[in-house]
């Protein structure tokens, strides 16, 4: 058995292995964790209070974790891997800073909001000091790094953007939303697998393998998520049926709204907008969590983990492939 570094408990997740894979990630884990303390410092207490405030709060630290797993396929000791890890880290710290000031969110892993313990404007510019951290790792990274992480950059706003204006005419609004998840989430994980493979030397196919299996398990982690939000009992701090309070339709709501099935109608009616009451938000969600749209829903982000998976046909046999094979498992499983 291996020892866990000492981060916050969520850090590590249930799909990784024990033995020699499992320490060497624990040990990988464990420098990115002091670099990302490190990168959040200032001279200034406030901001170093500000821009360590998600760090602190923990998380699975999923970005960081892929790098170093894809970096085992090759050289993982190479110095630029561990910073690679944290500039992914930090931009999607920095993300999060960014939508809950346009979200209105008052919690974030358990714990107050950034923009809800102090003001947006802090929340704003703590995000964009996090970006300026990542930028600054970045640029010892080489002028091709820099690039992947713009064009990576590019797709976070647009996806974003194109979440915030909603499907055009003649937009399907599933493909929407799914295409707004690869830009606002995919991306960072397809470069976060790049980087680890790449820096530590991996051939350039089985780069390109791993960057799309990244991509398509980090659509399957936000569909999770949304799901999660539906089925969950609150565990992970987070009230379950907020997405519905707040008006976001996700992928089962979408499937419901885009649906003529006669035992959806009152879902339908309930989920055409916020759903603010106390009595209703209970009635949509029990339906909801019954319904043929979750299900279908369900079998959405299990095709994506499918996907993901075929994709390690690539990847050498061993403890790697498994441990990534065992990740496409729990982006379907998980429950928090």
């Amino acid at each position: 058995m291996w020892h866990r570094p000492s981060t916050p408990p969520s850090t590590i997740g249930p799909w990784l292995p024990e033995g020699e894979l499992g320490n060497a990630l624990a040990q990988g884990l464990g420098r990115v964790e002091a670099s990302l303390a490190t990168a959040v410092a200032s001279d200034h207490a406030f901001v170093s209070e500000a821009a360590g405030h998600l760090m602190a709060a923990g998380g699975k630290r999923f970005r960081p974790m892929l790098a170093l797993l894809a970096a085992q396929l090759g050289d993982a000791d190479a110095p630029e891997v561990v910073d690679a890890a944290v500039v992914c880290e930090l931009t999607h710290l920095a993300t999060l800073y960014h939508d809950d000031v346009m979200d209105e969110a008052s919690v974030r892993r358990g714990a107050p909001s950034a923009n809800s313990r102090w003001t947006n404007s802090v929340a704003i510019l703590t995000g964009d000091f996090l970006f300026a951290r990542a930028s600054d790792l970045l640029a010892d990274l080489g002028p091709e790094a820099v690039r992947v992480q713009a064009k990576t950059f590019e797709r976070l706003v647009t996806g974003q953007l194109r979440e915030t204006v909603g499907a055009q005419a003649g937009e399907e609004p599933v493909d929407h939303y799914l295409s707004v998840l690869a830009d606002k989430t995919g991306s960072l994980v397809a470069t976060s697998a790049r980087f680890g493979a790449s820096f530590a030397g991996v051939d350039d196919a089985l780069v390109a393998e791993l960057t799309a299996f990244g991509e398509e398990v980090g659509v399957a982690f936000q569909l999770s998520d949304d799901l999660i939000d539906i089925v969950s009992e609150g565990a992970s701090g987070k009230q379950p049926g907020t997405d519905l309070r707040e008006g976001i339709a996700t992928l089962p709501v979408l499937f419901a709204l885009a649906g003529d099935d006669p035992a959806e109608a009152r879902l339908r009616e309930l989920v055409a907008g916020p759903v603010v009451d106390d009595a209703e938000h209970a009635e949509a969600l029990a339906l909801l969590r019954s319904s043929a749209s979750l299900a279908r829903a369900t079998a959405v982000l299990e095709g994506y983990a499918d996907r993901a998976r075929a994709r390690l046909t690539a990847v050498p046999e061993g403890p790697v492939r498994e441990a990534l094979s065992a990740l496409c498992t729990y982006v379907v499983t998980r429950t928090s």
